[in-house]
């Protein structure tokens, strides 16, 4: 049960860090196209 616990907070925080990357490429993609597109 320990195992479990522990092994689904590794899993939750990874996806929690991943998240935070995808969202932060996607702004910078975003800013990027703003950029190139509309100056």
């Amino acid at each position: 049960m320990t195992n479990d616990m522990m092994g689904g907070g590794m899993m939750w925080g990874m996806g929690l860090v991943g998240l935070i990357g995808l969202v932060l490429i996607a702004l910078v993609i975003a800013a990027l196209v703003k950029y190139l597109f509309f100056r």
